[in-house]
């Protein structure tokens, strides 16, 4: 099982460029990453991948598209 860094899953998102809605981004997570991994960030650890997106959204890092739902690249943090 891997342990992998939320700012992984945000340069995927800003790097793809798409919108996502929480379904289509929850794929793409496990596509990427696998289902069975956890994920941490600088103040939380242990997430799943719904998890990990609550807290994202709580952190205010996604912004609203007209199909769901994305994230700028000046969004991640570089610490």
């Amino acid at each position: 099982m891997s342990h992998i860094h939320g700012h992984e899953v945000m340069h995927m998102m800003a790097n793809s460029g798409l919108s996502y809605t929480r379904e289509s981004l929850r794929e793409a997570i496990h596509t990427q990453f696998g289902a069975a991994t956890t994920y941490f960030t600088c103040s939380s650890d242990r997430m799943n991948a719904d998890q990990l997106m609550d807290f994202l959204q709580s952190k205010g890092k996604f912004h609203p598209t007209e199909g769901g739902f994305g994230l700028d690249k000046d969004q991640i943090c570089n610490h």
